[in-house]
């Protein structure tokens, strides 16, 4: 039997603040992570993912005393990325209370920290983000929160991922970020159908309607969400709602 489809909330900091942007750009505060993971726990998240969007432009690690205190509020599993290039900086992410930790930019530069994470920790924890945008028919992998283009197709990217250990997928459409224009179907429809791995989509919720059109025809594992969370327009209980409605079995919301 299956797992029951997940609903995720988001959480994009930036200098120990929760922000949010359209397409990757005109980041705005929204909160605090520390209190925004506990309210959505209490609503009924699944999980939290938990990403330093200006680690890995700005060169450092993820800020580590910002995951530990997001963490010791948490009983949900947390996924935590950004800024994270060794095996090493995975140790101390899951030693500070993340539960699973995020490769993108560092991945892509070394592809090897995939193995090694995976080796040393189980592939479980290892969850390989992709940030992808649709150009001339494919989708092409940016790295650097979205701000350098590389010669990396997504989709075959994603499977080199899977062959070198990653658990979990955390695949973004960088057209749809913010948008609120609904999953790209089409990007999670092709990635289904070459991995073995639990799926994460994210960029365009913006209406439950578009958490069932995915989950509904099992393009993904999860559904993540941020920023009609952060603005209030939505709480996880009426998306869950929604979700059991169209017969999607969905753990019970807070």
């Amino acid at each position: 039997m299956s797992p029951m489809p997940r609903v995720i909330a988001c959480l994009d900091v930036d200098a120990g603040r929760v922000v949010k942007g359209v397409r990757f750009q005109d980041m705005r505060v929204v909160g605090d992570p520390v209190e925004a993971a506990a309210t959505y726990e209490d609503q009924g998240a699944d999980e939290i993912v938990f990403l330093d969007v200006s680690a890995s432009s700005e060169g450092r690690e993820t800020l580590v005393s910002v995951v530990r205190d997001t963490a010791s509020s948490l009983t949900i599993p947390l996924t935590v990325g950004g800024g994270v290039r060794t095996a090493a900086a995975v140790s101390r992410l899951l030693r500070n209370g993340a539960d699973k930790v995020g490769v993108n930019t560092a991945a892509v530069a070394r592809p090897a920290v995939i193995r090694e994470a995976s080796e040393a920790f189980g592939s479980q924890c290892v969850v390989l983000a992709i940030d992808a945008k649709r150009e001339a028919g494919a989708w092409r992998v940016y790295t650097h929160g979205g701000r350098t283009r590389t010669d990396l197709d997504a989709l075959a990217w994603a499977v080199e991922g899977q062959r070198l250990g990653a658990g979990e997928f955390l695949v973004t459409s960088m057209d749809r970020d913010g948008t609120r224009a609904g999953y790209e179907l089409d990007l999670y429809r092709a990635l289904r159908s070459r991995l073995r791995r639990p799926l994460i989509a994210s960029g365009g919720f913006g209406a439950p309607a578009h958490a069932v059109d995915l989950l509904r025809e099992g393009l993904a594992d999860a559904a993540l969400l941020a920023g009609v969370l952060h603005e209030g327009l939505l709480t996880i209980p009426e998306i869950k709602l929604v979700l059991a409605k169209a017969g999607i079995e969905v753990r019970e919301a807070g």
